[in-house]
C-alpha cells in the first residue's frame, strides 16, 4: 500500500511538473510579457501557482479546478489590450477538469464542472476575436478545455468501480469454490473415518482379544509361544492408538497432538512388554525441538523397534543424543540366527524412514555391525 501511494504521488507530481513547464512556456514564448507590463507575470505566476496545486490532495480537486476557471476567465480581462496567447493554464484546466471529475463526489464534481464552464466560456467571450465572435467556436472550446475531460475522468472513476465489482466477484467466487472443496474434503475425511473405525478397528481389537485368550491358556514351559502372543498382543494396542489418533485427524480435531518424544519412553515400555528387553538411554540438554521433527523421529524409533520384534532379538538399545547443532538417533538391536531374508514390509519400513530423514535434510544408515542390526539417523537443527 505505500509503495501504490508513493508512485500516486511521484506521478501527480510529475504531471504538476509538465503542466507548469508547458504553460509557462508557452506563455512566455507566445505572451506579451513585454507589453503589459506586471500584468503579465501576475498571469504568469498564477498559471505556475494552479498548475502546481495540481499535485495537491485529491480531496482539493474542486479548489483547484475553480482556481484554473477563475484564471482562465480574468486573464483576458487583465491583457485586454495584448494580442497573442492571453492564458496561463491552458494545459492546466485540462488536468484540472479531468481530476475534478475522477476524484470527486458527485454534486462537489458537478460544481467543480459548472465552475469550469464559465471560466472557460468567460474567457473565450472575453479574449476577443473569431472564436468570441461566434458562439458555435464558444461552444467547442468550452467542450473540449472543460466538458470532455470532465466526463473522461467520470468514465475512469466508473470503470475503476465497474473493475473493482468484478474483481470482488471472483474473489468472493473463489472463496465459495474453496470451501465447497474444503467441505467435501471433510466430508471425505469424515467417510474414510467412518469406514476404518468400522472395519479396521474391529479386526484390530479382536485379534488383541485372541492372542491374549490364547496366551492365557497356554500351558507352563511354552515361553517362546507366549512371548509372541504377547507381542502380538502389544502390537495391536499400539496400533489402535494409532488408529484413534489417525480418526481424530481425519475427523479435523485440531486439538488432538501425534506422539512426540516426550512418548519415547511409553513406546519403549510398549516394547519392553512385549518381551523384548530394552533400554533408552537420553544424552545431551532437553531442548525444544520443531513440532514435525519431534514427531518424525518418534515415528522413526517406532519403525525400528516394531522391525526389532518382528526381524530380531533382544537387548535392544535406543539412544537420543540432543547436540547443539544436530539430533542422533540410533537404535541398535541383535539378529535372530534363524533370521529369513527381509520381507517387503521391512523395505517399505525403511524406505519411509528413508524419506521422513530426508524431508529435514537429514542423514541416515542402517545395517548388520558386530552381529548387530543398527539405524542411525542424524537431523541437522538451530543451535541454541
Amino acid at each position: 500500500m505505500q509503495d501504490i501511494r508513493g508512485s500516486l504521488r511521484r506521478q501527480s507530481l510529475l504531471v504538476a511538473l509538465v503542466c507548469v513547464v508547458c504553460d509557462a512556456a508557452l506563455f512566455v514564448l507566445r505572451g506579451p510579457l513585454g507589453e503589459a507590463g506586471w500584468r503579465a507575470w501576475a498571469v504568469l505566476l498564477a498559471g505556475v501557482a494552479a498548475n502546481a496545486a495540481l499535485a495537491g490532495a485529491a480531496r482539493y480537486s474542486g479548489w483547484v479546478a475553480l482556481a484554473h476557471a477563475v484564471l482562465y476567465a480574468s486573464a483576458p480581462v487583465l491583457l485586454c489590450t495584448c494580442q497573442g496567447y492571453v492564458t496561463g493554464n491552458n494545459a492546466g484546466i485540462l488536468i484540472a477538469g479531468y481530476r475534478a471529475g475522477a476524484w470527486l463526489r458527485t454534486r462537489p464534481a458537478v460544481l467543480a464542472l459548472g465552475a469550469l464552464l464559465a471560466g472557460v466560456a468567460v474567457g473565450c467571450i472575453e479574449g476577443g476575436g473569431r472564436t468570441a465572435a461566434d458562439w458555435r467556436l464558444i461552444v467547442i472550446n468550452v467542450s473540449v478545455s472543460a466538458l470532455l475531460p470532465w466526463l473522461v475522468g467520470r468514465y475512469t472513476t466508473a470503470r475503476r468501480a465497474y473493475i473493482a465489482d468484478l474483481e470482488r466477484e471472483a474473489d468472493e467466487r473463489r472463496q465459495q469454490q474453496e470451501e465447497a472443496v474444503k467441505r467435501a474434503v471433510l466430508e471425505e475425511r469424515t467417510t474414510i473415518a467412518r469406514d476404518l473405525h468400522d472395519v479396521i478397528s474391529h479386526h484390530v481389537s479382536a485379534i488383541g482379544v485372541h492372542a491374549g485368550a490364547a496366551r492365557l491358556g497356554l500351558p507352563e514351559g511354552a515361553e517362546p509361544a507366549r512371548k509372541s502372543l504377547g507381542a502380538v498382543e502389544s502390537a495391536s494396542r499400539s496400533a489402535m492408538a494409532d488408529l484413534r489418533r489417525l480418526l481424530d485427524l481425519l475427523h479435523a480435531e485440531t486439538n488432538v497432538e501425534q506422539p512426540g518424544l516426550d512418548n519415547l519412553g511409553e513406546l519403549v515400555e510398549t516394547v519392553r512388554a512385549a518381551g523384548l528387553p530394552t533400554r533408552l538411554t537420553l544424552r545431551g540438554e532437553p531442548r525444544e525441538l520443531p513440532g514435525s521433527l519431534d514427531i518424525a523421529l518418534y515415528r522413526i524409533a517406532q519403525e525400528a523397534l516394531t522391525n526389532a520384534l518382528r526381524h530380531g532379538e533382544g537387548p535392544v538399545e535406543v539412544e537420543l543424543n540432543l547436540g547443539r547443532t544436530e539430533v542422533v538417533l540410533v537404535v541398535t538391536n541383535g539378529l535372530r540366527e534363524n533370521r529369513t531374508a527381509e520381507n517387503e514390509h521391512a523395505h517399505r519400513g525403511l524406505a519411509g524412514i528413508r524419506r521422513r530423514v530426508t524431508l529435514f535434510g537429514g542423514q541416515v544408515s542402517y545395517g548388520e555391525t558386530g552381529g548387530l542390526w543398527q539405524l542411525r539417523t542424524t537431523f541437522p537443527v538451530e543451535s541454541t
